[in-house]
């Protein structure tokens, strides 16, 4: 892995030199727009309203416009700002893990020690793991405060961007107003449903079943060109009425019987073949 940023963790006056490494990677089928007619290649260009000229994108700057007027920023300009030069993520507080919304969670960062003794890093670390506490921390990076959370994975820091409260929407809908009785028998059902498909999660077991159709869909195309039998590839697809479900309770039921035949079937030993009989030699 190559870091995209370096700088120092502080809290209080201990500084913990850090770099900061992506902690995640895009592994979709790339894909590019052509032309359905002939094939052709879509590209776009930058240009210039102006000159009508295409501008490389080192000859492009930023604006602002308010409607009135247009105030160009250069990059030198928006390096100039203080949070860009900025080279610190500072905790601004440690908070109960709990606390922190899954919902505000984004993009997650390594941090991997940058000194030639890692002891404060690893004694922020545990401090973290023995409080059960969260850092908040504020940072820029790629000319943009950011917010984030740092914790533990493992024996490596994390830091994650966070939303802030502004860009978490709200979920208003009036279907939820409405008053609704559960009975004591369906919450008994719904939990066991739920037990039924409880196990710890391994997020080995999943796989991005869409990345893997679209690149056997790919690999068909290239053998068998544009006569193609998707059905005879992926099988028919079953038709969905959609309906809504009326008799609730008879749905879970059906469910968590329909789950535990499957887990039992999925727990249940392989049958052994029968061993076959020696035969005897007569003397």
């Amino acid at each position: 892995m190559r870091s995209i940023w370096k700088g120092a963790l502080t809290f209080g006056l201990v500084n913990v030199p850090v770099k900061v490494y992506s902690a995640t990677e895009d592994h979709d089928v790339s894909l590019h727009q052509v032309h359905n007619a002939d094939g052709g290649r879509i590209r776009y260009q930058r240009i210039c309203e102006i000159d009508g000229e295409v501008v490389p994108y080192s000859d492009i700057d930023k604006a602002y416009d308010d409607g009135e007027q247009t105030v160009v920023l250069t990059k030198d300009d928006l390096a100039s700002l203080p949070s860009e030069r900025s080279r610190e993520i500072e905790v601004v507080e440690f908070v109960p893990s709990d606390q922190v919304d899954l919902l505000t969670l984004d993009k997650a960062y390594y941090l991997e020690p940058d000194s030639s003794s890692p002891k404060a890093y690893v004694l922020l670390r545990k401090t973290l793991e023995q409080t059960d506490r969260t850092a908040i921390v504020r940072f820029s990076l790629r000319q943009k405060t950011r917010l984030a959370a740092l914790r533990v994975r493992g024996d490596v820091l994390v830091l994650q961007t966070l939303l802030w409260a502004d860009e978490v929407r709200e979920a208003a809908f009036p279907a939820l107003d409405e008053s609704v009785r559960i009975s004591a028998k369906e919450l008994e059902m719904s939990a066991s449903l739920v037990d039924s498909f409880s196990k710890d999660f391994d997020p080995e077991e999943f796989t991005d079943e869409y990345q893997v159709e679209l690149r056997t869909l790919i690999d068909a195309k290239l053998e068998q060109g544009d006569a193609l039998d998707t059905d005879a590839t992926f099988g028919k697809a079953e038709d969905d009425d959609g309906g809504e479900v009326i008799d609730l309770m008879e749905a879970l039921r059906a469910s968590v019987e329909r789950s535990r035949a499957a887990r039992a079937e999925k727990d249940a030993p392989a049958k052994k073949a029968p061993a076959k009989k020696k035969s005897s030699k007569a003397s």
